[in-house]
């Protein structure tokens, strides 16, 4: 895991190609500090790590991100207010590994969409 005691999966289903997963921010991560200050935001790319990590959790196999599109971070994720997320996962296996669209949402906010092309190494 990249981002060690970052984050917690509390909750993983999946059912064939569709995953939906629920995670806990930890509000007290050393990138808060950082990130900023006083009013700690989750960094974008924390929260691309987080899908590539589960969705090699979910696929057995180490991935390595070749490309995203349509990538939409629609409301910033404060760990001291909104710390539990709601991550869909719908992964599609190609030719040079997997296609992930993810969705991210707190409550009924969505906080992040996005399409990612995995290799597997």
């Amino acid at each position: 895991m990249q981002l060690k005691d970052f984050y917690k999966v509390n909750e993983l289903n999946v059912e064939e190609n569709l995953a939906k997963a629920n995670i806990t921010i930890n509000k007290d991560h050393r990138i808060f500090k950082g990130h900023f200050p006083g009013n700690p935001v989750t960094p974008g790319v924390c929260m691309m790590q987080i899908v590539k990590e589960l969705t090699e959790e979910i696929v057995g196999s180490k991935l390595f991100m070749q490309s995203s599109s349509n990538v939409k971070f629609m409301a910033i994720i404060n760990p001291e207010k909104t710390p539990d997320l709601d991550l869909t996962l719908d992964i599609s296996k190609t030719e040079e590994g997997y296609k992930v669209k993810n969705t991210v949402v707190f409550g009924e906010t969505p906080a992040l969409k996005l399409t990612s092309n995995f290799r597997e190494l």
